[in-house]
């Protein structure tokens, strides 16, 4: 049965982005057939992450409005095989899907794909609505800093009060010795203030950047970030989730006081 994943983030330049792309990746090494959808409607950038940005010839709102067929949107990725695209529009108005219209399209999807990973806007808007419509796992991408943190909390609490069966939290941009020093919250701080497993961290990684202005996957690299991201696709798989310890707690009361969880009025 087809997996359906959004990866959300409450604020944004966390690298969600850059994670869906090579959790994408990494799933379709896994042996998976996999699709990922680029929901940042006007701000598309997961073709770029992908490599693909000179593949599109129609996009998500083309197919939503009729203007082509479900296949003609989709891009094969040229390097992976079972792995594909869905891209955004780059000029459309954000309003052009709703969230019903995405639960029909990815109920399309389901027959054809083991796994479908949707990328979300930042924000709480109609497009964080309409990404999250129709799946039944959340990845919320978050770094260790206060207004990251606040943001993935109101995040966790909009997908709590919608009813996402599956919820996990995967920690970007760690600095280990940041952490050592108690400069910087570790993984398991995060988890305790949001109240949400983890399912994977990432360290800070000039590679990160390199590969992303290359439009290389980091898990076709032998580096440590490419092996985490690895890994984690491996636990989406069905694999036991655990969580990181790091050597040195945060306070954590400061934090505790300042997030609350809210809702969409």
């Amino acid at each position: 049965m087809s997996e359906v994943i959004v990866v959300t983030s409450g604020k944004g330049g966390v690298g969600k982005t850059t994670i869906t792309a090579n959790l994408s990746i990494a799933l379709s090494k896994l042996g998976k057939k996999v699709i990922a959808i680029d929901t940042d409607i006007g701000l598309r950038n997961l073709d770029v992450v992908m490599g693909l940005e000179n593949h599109i010839i129609y996009n998500i709102v083309d197919v939503i409005e009729g203007n082509c067929r479900l296949h003609q949107a989709i891009i094969k990725d040229r390097k992976h095989s079972n792995l594909y695209l869905l891209p955004s529009a780059q000029s459309k108005d954000k309003d052009a899907i709703n969230p019903n219209q995405m639960v029909n399209l990815v109920e399309k999807l389901k027959t054809q794909y083991d796994y479908i990973l949707i990328d979300c806007p930042a924000g709480i808007e109609q497009g964080f609505r309409n990404a999250i419509a129709a799946a039944t796992t959340a990845v919320v991408v978050t770094t260790p800093e206060v207004s990251a943190i606040r943001d993935a909390d109101r995040i966790i609490g909009l997908l709590e009060k919608d009813g996402m069966a599956s919820i996990y939290l995967l920690v970007n941009k760690l600095r280990p010795d940041l952490v050592k020093k108690g400069d910087m919250m570790s993984s398991e701080d995060v988890s305790e203030i949001l109240g949400s497993e983890i399912i994977g961290c990432i360290n800070d990684d000039v590679n990160v950047v390199i590969a992303t202005n290359r439009g290389e996957a980091l898990v076709d690299q032998n580096t440590s970030t490419g092996k985490s991201l690895t890994h984690i696709a491996e636990k989406l798989t069905g694999e036991k989730i655990y969580m990181d310890k790091d050597e040195r707690r945060f306070s954590l009361l400061f934090f505790r006081n300042i997030f609350s969880r809210g809702e969409i009025k």
